[in-house]
């Protein structure tokens, strides 16, 4: 899951913004599930007696934007790893990197919030953690349900969706470069690339493509909201903008015109979301209407937030930088980039076994919601540091280098 970007020279260059996106967004998600033990719409696993609204809007507004960007970003990373491996031996990495934590989690963490949901949701439901087991995985192949293949009335991949999206788009995407023809796959680009760089917006223009989407073929809330092939445009998005620096300056120079629109498209959405009894898919035009907005805010907040940060031009150190050299940010920023996906599989199961307990409690929902966020981050840092961090066999388990 490297995010290296590249530089005018066409070397690989380290995009630190990229990373501490997406240890933002990994970690914003401790916050996020805690949230929703709280929201009044939803169906989490373990839900409070009081609820909010207010949960809803500010979740809202996290969907539109945080998953598609961490998307696009491995689109950029799989681009760099692609070209610098060959497409064999990224296949294989992806497997590796990917597959086996999605299998371990799968087996190991998935079961057990669906167990707490039994048990949340029914006072009567006793059924003991091993003997909850055997119902999980008794499964069945539904192929209209690709990539989630395994399905069963219990068994679920959770928050592994994304995972098994990103290792699903590497595989479908990977070998791409090499069956295009060179040549036109390279003036097309060229073209592409010289057009979005003269004429302002041109980069904006993809909103519309998410826009019709959305509003078409619908939403989808298991998976964040959005639909699931759409993950695989901005993921495809973060392949195009990786292949030519002109369309990363172009991203700069629109950041903020980008980020006002999503802003205003975000907030003209809201009042459908709230009101439609079911905005994802409902056919009404206040619905489809509201799901166009949504989309088409997506993409524009997609391209503002790296367009916002991005800073060209860093010189790298010319020499390796030791760790005595490092500032204590620096040891932070390297040791949460390290952890993003192990952090990522983990923190789920830790939340909502927090909440399971937490919910049981008479506090307001500011204190609860703290209680969950804190200890459940906590947790979730000291299970990677303490089980996955320590040995190269924990390591590989969890994708991590070795």
């Amino acid at each position: 899951m490297a995010t290296p970007g590249e530089s005018p020279s066409g070397s690989p260059e380290r995009r630190p913004e990229l990373d501490a996106i997406r240890m933002l967004v990994v970690i914003g998600l401790v916050f996020f599930h805690s949230a929703l033990v709280f929201a009044t719409e939803g169906d989490f696993y373990v839900r409070n007696s009081d609820t909010t609204e207010v949960v809803t809007v500010i979740a809202g507004f996290a969907v539109v934007w945080a998953m598609p960007l961490l998307f696009l970003i491995s689109g950029l990373g799989a681009w760099h790893s692609l070209q610098r491996r060959g497409e064999g031996a990224f296949i294989a990495e992806r497997l590796l990197r990917l597959g086996v934590p999605l299998l371990l989690a799968t087996v190991l963490l998935n079961p057990l919030p669906q167990w707490l949901r039994q048990r949340s949701s029914d006072p009567g439901y006793e059924e003991s953690y091993p003997a909850f087991l055997p119902h999980f995985f008794d499964v069945h192949v539904e192929l209209d349900e690709f990539p989630f293949l395994i399905q069963g009335q219990y068994f679920e991949t959770g928050h592994l969706w994304f995972v098994v999206l990103l290792l699903t788009f590497s595989l479908l995407l990977a070998p791409l470069p090499r069956r295009l023809p060179r040549e036109p796959t390279r003036r097309a680009l060229d073209r592409v690339a010289a057009a979005t760089l003269r004429r302002r917006g041109t980069l904006l223009s993809p909103a519309l493509l998410f826009a019709a989407l959305c509003a078409f073929v619908g939403m989808e809330e298991d998976y964040a909201g959005w639909h699931r092939w759409s993950y695989l445009l901005f993921f495809a998005a973060g392949f195009l903008l990786a292949a030519d620096t002109r369309l990363r300056t172009a991203m700069r120079r629109e950041a903020r015109a980008a980020a006002c629109l999503g802003v205003l498209l975000f907030i003209s959405a809201a009042p459908g979301f709230i009101t439609a009894d079911d905005p994802f898919t409902q056919a009404t035009p206040l619905a489809v209407a509201s799901r166009a907005l949504f989309g088409a805010a997506g993409w524009c907040l997609v391209v503002a937030i790296p367009g916002l940060l991005d800073r060209p031009g860093r010189q790298p150190s010319p020499r390796p930088v030791t760790p005595a050299d490092m500032t204590s940010r620096q040891r932070v920023y390297g040791y949460l980039a390290a952890a993003v996906l192990p952090l990522y599989v983990l923190h789920q199961p830790i939340v909502v076994a927090v909440a399971y307990v937490v919910v049981r409690w008479s506090a307001p929902i500011p204190v609860e919601y703290a209680v969950v966020v804190v200890t459940s981050l906590a947790l979730t840092l000291a299970a990677y540091e303490l089980l996955v961090r320590r040995t190269r066999v924990t390591r590989f388990l969890f994708g991590m280098r070795t």
